[in-house]
């Protein structure tokens, strides 16, 4: 196969179903984000490639670039997806809320990819200021993505605040390391059986996505992944092949592992030939 060509995915009748998130379906499972990519033209290139249903978009990084940032934003804007804008870069629930209601007015959505940072070097959320900030947002009428841990009891805290979609990390943002705490990404899972549940950050490979798939997890954002790859438009087609082949695999239903080996054909009952003949007497 020729290297240039673009990867073949094939469509079946089981594809899996859309996504339900705050009443509205989205057609794919597979959420990008737009930041990091060599030009805007090959990060548009990406999502139509990725068939994504909904991008994110920082508003205080587009903001930073000037006019620049407003042509980023008018391409963005004429891609075939949901936007859904996030806080990224806000340190306290005051700076995360007031950038949220920026976005509401530069953007005309109530939909809120929330993220309020704890710590320069690991990106890990300030999880007391997003059940601050996400309190006092869904008050103001926004639906909000939480960017969390994979800590259940912060889970409880941000749905009993009125959050309906939650977004625990694989591993920390950027580093591709991919579910870093799996048991602890099942536990939420078994304890949120009917809530959309989007893995967020430090997916590095498709393998991981599908990985994140098959555990039942109902969507995975990327986006270091796919915009720092040699070739982000075959990637993102990739993301999108493991995603939808995770996803199918859950539904039809995964064996459970075992200790011991299962012989895929029966012993029990089955005749044994003695290919040596009786010596003669």
């Amino acid at each position: 196969m020729n290297q240039n060509e673009p990867l073949h995915v094939p469509e079946h009748d089981t594809a899996p179903a859309p996504l339900t998130v705050y009443g509205e379906r989205i057609t794919s499972r597979l959420l990008l984000g737009t930041a990091r990519y060599p030009s805007p033209q090959v990060m548009s290139d990406a999502v139509r490639a990725s068939g994504a249903g909904i991008v994110t978009v920082s508003l205080r990084r587009e903001q930073a670039r000037g006019r620049t940032g407003a042509r980023f934003l008018d391409l963005v804007s004429a891609l075939p997806v949901r936007l859904l804008p996030n806080t990224a870069g806000c340190r306290t629930a005051r700076e995360a809320i007031t950038t949220a209601e920026m976005a509401r007015e530069l953007l005309e959505t109530d939909w809120i990819k929330l993220e309020v940072i704890a710590n320069d070097d690991t990106l890990q959320p300030d999880l007391i200021g997003l059940v601050e900030a996400a309190t006092e947002l869904v008050q103001r009428g926004f639906k909000v993505f939480p960017y969390m841990t994979e800590d259940l009891s912060i889970a409880e805290r941000l749905v009993a605040a009125g959050c309906r979609v939650l977004m625990p990390w694989g591993s920390p943002i950027g580093t591709g390391r991919g579910l870093a705490n799996p048991e602890a990404l099942k536990t939420l899972r078994a304890y949120f059986p009917d809530l959309p549940l989007v893995i967020d950050a430090g997916i590095g490979a498709p393998s991981h996505a599908a990985a994140a798939m098959e555990m039942g997890y109902d969507a995975v954002l990327l986006n270091t992944a796919v915009a720092r790859a040699r070739d982000p438009v075959r990637m993102a087609t990739a993301f999108a092949a493991a995603i939808a082949a995770g996803r199918a695999a859950c539904d039809a239903g995964l064996i459970e592992p075992s200790d011991r080996a299962r012989p895929s054909t029966p012993v029990a009952g089955t005749p044994f030939f003695d290919l040596d003949p009786p010596a003669p007497p």
